[in-house]
């Protein structure tokens, strides 16, 4: 079936959108922010946000905050309301790695927030899209872009879905790139390489921190590679070196 010219401006919109996310150009935390503007605008949403998923219920949601356009006020309020991790996008997320929709209102818990609209009249209390991506490391992130429009169609979605994929490893890369060694490891990381240096083994370790022993090797390979190193004991001397250990 021959497209129409609607849909033919709109897949071109939307290959243009994935070549500009795939650019590698694309290297700051601005960089990102300028494209999920264009983004967020072009799939006609008002507000999106990029936040490390909570894993604990005290965590304040201002503290997992990457990236976002929402009212300070509702940032604040949610802070005050505590019921980010909660939401039922949190808690849906946890169970799926499958992009989900819903109210606004429902899925993020704005009622309990008492949400405000922004000065120019836009609120979130419409429809929401949220997904789940993880980084090379475990670290879980969501997306999510709210605004007053019908849920999109299932190509719509897929190439939303596609374009965010991108766009999110770019970030990952200039997180990366912003970081010294230290920031770059985790804590526990860290005491792998500590005891380690200390001539533990790998089963040694795992019954010093109270971890299984595949869980320290997981941990001794992210460290290797952050560190650029071929092998553990590059990668030990190395993080002496820098005095990480």
């Amino acid at each position: 079936m021959d497209k129409t010219e609607e849909e033919a401006q709109r897949e071109a919109m939307f290959v243009e959108l994935l070549a500009a996310a795939r650019d590698p150009a694309v290297t700051t935390e601005y960089d990102v922010l300028r494209l999920m503007r264009r983004v967020m605008t072009e799939f006609g949403f008002s507000h999106f946000m990029i936040a490390r998923l909570p894993f604990g219920e005290e965590q304040r949601f201002s503290e997992r905050l990457l990236l976002s356009n929402w009212p300070s006020e509702l940032v604040q309020r949610y802070d005050k309301a505590g019921v980010f991790a909660t939401s039922k996008l949190v808690e849906r997320l946890r169970q799926s790695k499958l992009p989900t929709f819903g109210a606004s209102d429902a899925l993020l818990n704005l009622a309990v927030a008492d949400a405000v609209e922004d000065g120019e009249g836009t609120n979130l209390s419409a429809l929401t899209y949220g997904v789940l991506f993880s980084t090379i490391d475990g670290e879980l992130f969501l997306i999510t872009l709210s605004g007053d429009r019908p849920e999109p169609v299932e190509g719509d979605a897929a190439w939303l879905h596609f374009i965010l994929l991108h766009l999110f490893d770019r970030l990952c890369r200039s997180m990366e790139n912003g970081l010294s060694p230290r920031e770059k490891l985790s804590t526990r990381e860290i005491e792998c390489l500590r005891w380690a240096a200390a001539g533990k083994s790998s089963d040694e370790i795992a019954v010093i921190l109270g971890i299984s022993a595949y869980t320290v090797s997981s941990y001794f390979k992210t460290a290797t590679r952050k560190l650029d190193s071929v092998n553990r004991m590059q990668a030990i001397a190395r993080a002496m070196r820098l005095k990480l250990i």
